[in-house]
């Protein structure tokens, strides 16, 4: 088949790449004149690294990813560790994959230099799509056009793909706003951050850090109780003073993290419902563009990364019915990433949880032995 993807992240480089070793014609069509490098680090969990390994890229996670050696839960005021589950051998052992960080940029790098030449089209904004009976045909801004048996809309949040088949959907302001930065490892203490990934958790705010670039800078985002600004874009510079004053209660080592910045960057988080629907005759959705999540589990990246390995599986198997392969993806899926969605919902109600009766049982509950949730 030949496969059209609109939309040049995560999810759609590697539906892109798992089509490809199906033996499909695949093309990808970025809007950006480059590939971004928006967003910072990325946590990619064993489910998402199993796919990168039936790939062959594990040997190039390996060479610029780092590896934590435990997930961390610490009070963000005082530094208390509330738990602390152990990754770096553990995740091989009981998920049979490693945990990674990585710098999306070099992510993006890598599913990119895995692509044939000229599968990746640059500079190629979708701009409508039509179908016939056994074909899709995507318009760009430019006017040009491209013709293929499927269209995904690999097209984010914010996806012009979903937009036409759905209408614009209504998203809803959390009451959160999203700070992130990356220092160099070097413009810190030694042994300031924690080898880990760490989630440091305040009334009404909550930080999380690690290493990307094989330990050498630090990522950091901080999420904070705030209704005064609702942007919701990526790429907007936010005021370094304004975030130090966001998280001025916490303790080391976030001040001090914040204290070596030089450029920040904030957004509003907005919640959306999951998507009744995904596809439409010849035409479907992925990642971000189907099941936007809040960034409370770091499973974002990691779901739309089995969403490109699940509709290829599907399409190999389909005997040639677009439609029907496109439905029982959608069908395969929506119940997992629905329950993410909720489960990261959920989180942002735990992590920001006030002094009181609530937040001491919080504490006490993921203090106990075994009792997080990540290792059952």
């Amino acid at each position: 088949m030949k496969a059209l993807i609109a939309g040049g992240g995560i999810g759609g480089l590697t539906a892109a790449l798992c089509m490809l070793e199906a033996g499909h014609d695949v093309t990808v069509f970025e809007r950006h004149p480059a590939l971004t490098t928006v967003g910072a680090g990325i946590q990619i969990s064993p489910n998402g690294v199993k796919v990168f390994e039936r790939l062959g890229l594990k040997s190039e996670l390996d060479a610029i990813a780092f590896r934590p050696n435990a997930l961390e839960m610490r009070l963000g005021r005082s530094g208390l560790k509330l738990f602390s589950i152990p990754l770096r051998d553990e995740a091989l052992r009981r998920y049979g994959a490693p945990y990674y960080h990585i710098h999306r940029a070099d992510l993006l790098s890598i599913l990119s230099n895995a692509l044939p030449p000229r599968t990746l089209q640059l500079g190629k904004e979708f701009a409508s799509l039509t179908q016939s009976g056994d074909a899709v045909t995507v318009t760009f801004t430019d006017g040009s056009k491209a013709w293929g048996d499927l269209l995904i809309g690999a097209d984010g949040i914010h996806s012009q793909v979903r937009e036409q088949l759905f209408g614009l959907d209504a998203p809803r302001f959390t009451g959160n706003i999203a700070w992130r930065l990356v220092v160099p490892a070097s413009s810190l203490p030694k042994n300031l951050i924690p080898s880990t990934a760490t989630i440091w958790v305040g009334p009404g705010r909550h930080a999380v850090t690690y290493y990307l670039r094989r330990g050498e800078l630090v990522n950091f985002v901080g999420v904070v109780e705030r209704s005064d600004w609702q942007g919701e874009s990526w790429t907007e510079r936010g005021d370094i003073k304004e975030l130090a004053a966001d998280f001025a209660s916490f303790s080391n080592p976030i001040t001090t993290i914040i204290a070596q910045a030089s450029e920040v960057h904030r957004w509003a988080l907005f919640d959306r419902e999951p998507l009744a629907h995904w596809s439409q005759g010849r035409v479907t959705l992925l990642g971000d563009a189907c099941h936007p999540m809040l960034p409370y589990l770091a499973q974002g990246g990691a779901q739309a990364i089995e969403d490109g390995a699940c509709l290829a599986a599907g399409l190999a198997t389909s005997g040639g019915d677009v439609p029907a392969a496109l439905a029982r993806y959608e069908e395969h899926r929506r119940p997992r990433t629905s329950r993410v969605q909720g489960g990261a919902r959920q989180a942002s109600v735990t992590y920001h949880l006030h002094d009181g009766p609530e937040q001491a049982a919080r504490d006490a509950a993921l203090a106990a032995p075994l009792a997080s949730p990540w290792v059952r």
